[in-house]
């Protein structure tokens, strides 16, 4: 770990208790130093309804635990944790069996509200037609001609960002640039007037809090309020942009508005979409560029080989999407009887997507636990896979590689002046501050 003064302690986000941090199963199953009654421990009693608090600081043990001794792990609500890398793969491409609609499971969690609303008619919770719909019209706005075309102005707004980084020399690598970044692009493509954009990180983290397994009042009031606040402005927005259209070309909510080949989308349909864009773009990316600044401090060695081959930041922003995954679960619901894993379920069974611990995948990534900024190949799940593969992929990758490139360009010592703050959540990994000297 990363030499700083701490007191041994870190608090969790959403847990009024702090823990001690312990590396209480260092190697894996083929290795010395294996405690494997421990490991199958852990793993009998794993619940992702019931996360023990260390499990929000490092989640990789408990991973190592179930992919060598519980892959598909029946859990005791009787839903299921997939962590192998094949399992998922085969799910991800299997949409006829196992469906990404979220109305059973989100009901009983929000009942009729805001959240319950949005959740189930953005984008990533719903099958097709409505998936193919809305991902048909965003594609539109996302080729990699208009992507190309963005990159300018976003080594402009690093390139700022940086300046006053410098100016400050003690910032915070969250608020002063990770999540500056995501905020200005995707406002850029729903051409979000600059002043009206200082809410929306507010309300991302607060709509996508509201999706851990376990709510409290204060999250749930919290994400049902965003929902509500942006839904009202984004109604607004919705009605200037319909009287004065951009080029739905660049223009995302232009292209939205407009539809496509006379394919249109209701009312509610575009503003839960936006609400969607708006998040989705800018929770992931931030993680990626702050996690991935972190991740080299931690393995110094890795650092200096980029240093040495700044050419090679495609592949190291790869190994940051694989090491530490931005969002690290998913979910999928059963349609049929199928056999995934070697276990046979029956219609409605639900299944955790374990992202984090399948990028993680022995069988899959040889050692799996050493961040290698040049390992090829390379075919990680961060951004998920079959037709629900995050449609912004391409453009998450530019915004990581030009902010990561350009940082370690400028500030090549850079450090850690306090113990960073993670976000205390199980699906979304990344921190809310990392505190550092910029020189």
């Amino acid at each position: 770990m990363i030499p700083i003064e701490t007191s041994g302690e870190i608090m969790t986000d959403n847990l009024n208790e702090s823990v001690e941090v312990e590396s209480y199963l260092p190697k894996r199953n083929e290795e010395p130093g294996w405690d494997a009654a421990k490991a199958q421990d852990m793993a009998a009693n794993f619940d992702p309804l019931n996360i023990r608090p260390e499990f929000y600081i490092n989640p990789y043990p408990t991973y190592q635990a179930l992919l060598a001794h519980s892959p598909m792990h029946l859990c005791p609500d009787g839903a299921y944790f997939a962590t192998r890398y094949t399992d998922l793969v085969q799910i991800y491409r299997d949409t006829t069996s196992f469906s990404s609609d979220k109305k059973k499971e989100f009901l009983p969690k929000y009942g009729h509200s805001p959240l319950y609303e949005h959740h189930t008619t953005s984008l990533v919770f719903n099958d097709p037609p409505l998936h193919t719909r809305v991902r048909k019209l965003i594609m539109g706005a996302l080729t990699p001609r208009a992507i190309a075309s963005m990159e300018p102005g976003l080594i402009q707004l690093v390139d700022d960002l940086l300046d006053n980084m410098a100016a400050k020399r003690d910032v915070d690598l969250i608020e002063d640039f990770s999540s500056a970044i995501p905020v200005e692009i995707i406002g850029n493509l729903l051409d979000v007037p600059h002043e009206e954009r200082e809410p929306l990180r507010g309300w991302s983290l607060a709509v996508l809090g509201a999706l851990e397994a376990v709510l409290t009042p204060e999250q749930e009031a919290r994400g049902n309020r965003a929902v509500t606040e942006m839904l009202d402005y984004l109604g607004g927005l919705v009605t200037q942009r319909r009287k004065n259209p951009g080029d739905p070309a660049v223009d995302v909510l232009t292209r939205l508005i407009e539809g496509e080949d006379g394919d249109r989308l209701s009312e509610i349909e575009l503003l839960q979409n936006c609400i969607f864009l708006l998040n989705a773009g800018h929770e992931t990316t931030t993680n990626l560029i702050g996690n991935g600044l972190y991740l080299m401090l931690e393995w110094p060695e890795e650092m200096a080989r980029l240093k040495a081959d700044p050419d090679g930041i495609d592949k190291a922003i790869e190994e940051c999407l694989r090491f530490e995954s931005s969002n690290q679960l998913g979910n999928r619901i059963t349609t049929t009887d199928v056999e995934i894993g070697g276990v046979k379920m029956g219609p409605d069974t639900r299944i955790w997507l374990g992202m984090g611990a399948a990028n993680r995948d022995p069988e899959q990534f040889p050692d799996p636990d050493q961040f290698d900024i040049s390992r090829r190949p390379n075919r990680h799940l961060a951004f998920g896979g079959g037709p629900h593969t995050c449609a912004g992929l391409s453009l998450a990758r530019l915004e990581g590689k030009i902010a990561i490139s350009r940082f370690l360009a400028r500030f090549p010592d850079y450090k850690l002046i306090g113990e960073p703050e993670r976000g205390g959540r199980a699906r979304f990994r990344g921190f809310l501050t990392i505190p550092a000297r910029v020189c």
